[in-house]
């Protein structure tokens, strides 16, 4: 009941109470002298609740550059007296250095106060004495067309930061990005604990010529220390910031010509090799994975070339798309492009892998130089056979053609010999003839059986993607059809289908690519391997000649 009473006499009052006229505006900034170019805060306060738009500020075009403008209405009941205000919080940043004048505002006759301030540059204006301010620089003052440029921003912070943001520098003919993650440490200037935000881009010149940098500041809103008398309010709780960086500008050299090759600048580019266990000695058709790495220091992964290998022909070689990343390592920045490629030898022997050498431009010490991978011998071990198609050699017959005898006493004996082998290879004949060719008969139902296992399998696998799992059954395929181990070189040999069901699978397997072979050639190749296969049984059974 009281509070319903209480709540009626306020509505009394203040609908009783004459509607109040401006009597009063009032103008103050937060802060002078001021910085040029560096943002501070208008306040106009009208003694009345009046609507935002009839606040004229175009006169402080003239002087100052105009941002962002926000309007705060406000009533305050003290003994049953109402009490409003109207105030205006106006972003300017001054054009020019010296006194410039804040003009009079007017608002129903009445004006507001006029404001002498002091604008210093920039190189007068003391650190200390400033809440918020921003920092810039470069890690070089000359730079190459394609070098990686460090731009480290750094905004200095000695009041809470309610919200902002940091903006990127604008820069024509360059490539901006930023690098890496916000550091936010803090920092003691002149005596007082600043929060310190760095942020750093790399900047790539694309051409060569002068380089303007502008553009990079911060926006946002900070909080300050609030008056007891008007925490009711809410008034300068917090602050609206803008702040522009110093223009920079940086000369750009172009590429040098005496240099050849591809081009790329760094501090420093090294070479590592990456090999299965170190070892220097493989079989052949064993997959051999080699992996090498490009390390540049202060550069980006985007202009690090990618190495172009050569292999002899008997290393059939799958590469694989290069990796690219770039990380920083302590203070530097570092570049790594990453090849990683499968070389599967095809016949044995000693094989040179060729020197790698990549150019590079050194900008401190102004020259090319070259990261080197030495050249490096592996030696290959394993047999390739004959073509498993070739026909077999007949064992060649003996003709036994007697000498004339000089002598009668040696023809007794020699006649006792032939007659000894005419008697030895009848009765071998006649014990084949009582016989028959079981074992022709055999051979081909064994081979036959096993072999729809295993194209079963075979085709599952492929079926599968599992492209590894093929070559080996195809391997073992083939050494049962020939009854002896055979590497997939030596199989690759049956035939030309074969051959090019091989290399499909191992392109698949070690290149990381997409299999161009079909389930119908594969059918072909192991039907090649079955007909090599027969036809080879069909030679070693021939009856033998009487």
């Amino acid at each position: 009941m009281v509070k319903r009473l209480l709540t009626l006499f306020i509505l009394l009052v203040s609908t009783s109470s004459p509607a109040l006229a401006i009597t009063k505006i009032e103008s103050s900034v937060d802060r002078n002298p001021v910085v040029k170019g560096e943002y501070f805060i208008l306040n106009v306060t009208a003694d009345d609740e009046v609507e935002g738009k009839t606040l004229n500020t175009s006169a402080l075009l003239k002087d100052f550059i105009v941002g962002r403008t926000s309007v705060s209405r406000s009533t305050q009941i003290i003994n049953f007296d109402a009490k409003r205000e109207t105030r205006w919080q106006i972003l300017l940043a001054p054009k020019h250095k010296g006194i410039v004048k804040i003009p009079s505002f007017e608002i129903d006759n009445v004006k507001s106060n006029e404001i002498a301030l002091q604008v210093v540059s920039d190189a007068n204006a003391k650190q200390k004495n400033k809440d918020v301010y921003i920092i810039t620089s470069l890690n070089h003052q000359q730079g190459y067309v394609g070098q990686l440029l460090l731009y480290t921003m750094k905004l200095y912070l000695a009041v809470d930061l309610q919200r902002g943001a940091l903006n990127a520098p604008n820069i024509e003919d360059a490539q901006v990005k930023q690098i890496g993650n916000d550091k936010d440490t803090t920092e003691i200037v002149n005596g007082r604990r600043f929060r310190v935000i760095e942020r750093t881009y790399g900047v790539i010149p694309n051409k060569a010529g002068k380089l303007e940098i502008t553009g990079a500041g911060f926006s946002g809103d900070v909080l300050t220390n609030t008056q007891p008398s008007r925490g009711l309010f809410g008034f300068n709780e917090s602050r609206p910031v803008l702040l522009n960086a110093k223009p920079q500008s940086i000369q750009i050299l172009p590429k040098p010509a005496d240099y050849y090759g591809d081009w790329l600048v760094s501090d420093l580019v090294v070479l590592k090799e990456t090999w299965p266990e170190n070892k220097n000695v493989f079989e052949v058709g064993s997959p051999i994975t080699r992996t090498i790495k490009i390390l540049a220091s202060n550069t980006d992964d985007t202009s690090v070339p990618t190495l172009n290998l050569s292999y002899s022909n008997a290393l059939k070689s799958y590469p694989e798309k290069p990796v690219r990343k770039t990380y920083v390592r302590g203070n530097s920045l570092v570049a790594e492009v990453s090849q990683t490629v499968a070389i599967v030898p095809t016949k044995p022997g000693s094989f040179t892998l060729p020197e790698v050498r990549v150019p590079w431009w050194n900008p401190i010490k102004r020259k090319q130089e070259f990261a080197i991978l030495p050249a490096k011998t592996i030696k290959v071990i394993g047999s390739v056979p004959a073509s498993a198609t070739q026909e077999p050699i007949a064992p060649p017959q003996t003709a036994t053609t007697p000498a004339p005898v000089e002598s009668a006493g040696y023809w007794p004996w020699v006649s006792l010999v032939l007659a000894l082998l005419w008697l030895f290879s009848t009765f071998m004949w006649w014990r084949q003839s009582r016989q028959p060719n079981t074992q022709e008969m055999a051979i081909p139902r064994a081979s036959a059986q096993w072999s729809d296992i295993s194209i079963k399998e075979i085709e599952q696998a492929f079926e599968a993607k599992e492209y590894g799992k093929v070559l080996t059954l195809l391997q073992k395929y083939a050494s049962q059809l020939q009854g002896t181990t055979l590497n997939l070189s030596q199989v690759s040999q049956v035939s030309t289908e074969v051959q090019q069901v091989i290399e499909e699978l191992q392109a698949a397997q070690y290149g990381k690519g997409q299999c161009q072979l079909t389930a119908k050639a594969l059918r072909e190749a192991i039907e090649s391997l079955n007909a090599s296969n027969a036809k080879k049984n069909d030679n070693h059974l021939t009856p033998l000649n009487p």
